[in-house]
């Protein structure tokens, strides 16, 4: 089968590869479209780890199962989450689904920019959900990102008539822009240095786009709030620029969302006096569960949140390498998508 293998994000291959053999609880997915997400365009983060096949945000059709799979047969359309947990341990009993060791063990094999790949049964039994067949495969390949944004957003615990400021207006930023009105925000501002993001965060609920090379966000935020601030900033984009915004833009007592990592050698600074007398909550929200993915399959399903508008450019799994050129250089480009 042919898979695209990444070497960096400016060194992605189709080569071919033995298509994987499934075990008795196992099933084979052909993959029909997978999305790439901005950490698979994070080289400091997969360096170490190439050459590997990347696309964790996959959905297709289940091509073969193994004898004792019982809930899905042949031909069955499905999303399917790469990581799951275990359900048991300590982290699971405490609802950390995300930092249980056998969710960061568990993933589709060998990714999902490949023809096919295989669903191992952790995988098959816990988080892989039958498609709609009112849903395509492009709208279910954002379970897993919208997934992660309800995680995030119900971290931070927001309310109706909330404040929320997102910063960085990507595919990510946009999607949690429109939750945020979903869930009832009041008013949400959103922030990003390229003003055609900014336009297609207003149609999906933002409030206020500011770009902040020409726009002060926090004197924005602060007007439109009596002077506070924001309840909650969801920082998306990787930089420390970014999360000094989000810090900037928080009133007393917000709540400052650690949503995009950044390189290890990057370090924010903060007064822990200042922390201390502010009382703002910095809650950091890595990836999603199994119960967020459910959630996210609703909101798709029944379109109040229309994920594929989102996507700009559609790239065939052999043109993979000029998917990724796309991702890292368009300024006019928000969901990729790769499909076979």
């Amino acid at each position: 089968m042919k898979v695209a293998m990444y070497y960096d994000k400016e060194d992605i291959r189709t080569e071919e590869m033995a298509t994987p053999e499934v075990g008795e609880d196992e099933v084979l997915v052909e993959m029909k479209a997978c999305g790439i997400c901005g950490s698979d365009l994070m080289d400091w983060y997969l360096k170490s780890r190439a050459p590997l096949v990347l696309g964790h945000e996959p959905a297709g059709i289940i091509a073969k199962k193994g004898r004792k799979v019982q809930s899905f047969d042949i031909g069955d359309r499905v999303f399917v989450h790469h990581h799951v947990a275990c359900l048991a341990c300590h982290y699971c009993l405490h609802g950390d689904y995300t930092l249980c060791e056998q969710f960061h063990s568990t993933h589709i094999e060998p990714g999902g920019f490949a023809e096919y790949f295989k669903v191992p049964a952790p995988n098959l039994q816990i988080d892989t959900l039958k498609i709609p067949e009112i849903m395509s495969f492009e709208e279910a390949t954002f379970i897993e990102p919208v997934g992660c944004c309800i995680r995030a957003l119900n971290k931070c615990g927001i309310q109706a008539g909330d404040s929320v400021a997102i910063i960085g207006a990507g595919a990510i930023g946009i999607i949690h822009a429109a939750l945020s009105k979903i869930f009832g925000a009041e008013k949400t501002f959103v922030s990003d240095l390229i003003d055609y993001r900014l336009n297609v965060a207003k149609q999906f609920g933002a409030d206020v786009a500011v770009n902040p090379v020409k726009t002060d966000l926090a004197a924005v935020a602060k007007a439109e709030t009596d002077g506070m601030g924001v309840d909650i900033a969801v920082v998306t984009a990787p930089s420390l620029e970014a999360y000094k915004a989000g810090l900037s833009v928080c009133r007393k007592g917000g709540k400052l969302c650690v949503f995009a990592p950044i390189e290890p050698d990057k370090i924010l600074q903060i007064s822990p006096k200042e922390l201390f007398f502010s009382e703002i909550q910095i809650i950091p929200s890595y990836s999603t569960s199994h119960l967020e993915t459910r959630i996210a399959l609703k909101l798709i399903k029944s379109g109040r949140i229309k994920v594929k508008k989102l996507i700009t450019h559609r790239f065939k799994l052999a043109d993979a390498a000029k998917a990724f050129k796309t991702a890292s250089e368009s300024k006019e480009s928000l969901k990729i998508m790769v499909f076979n």
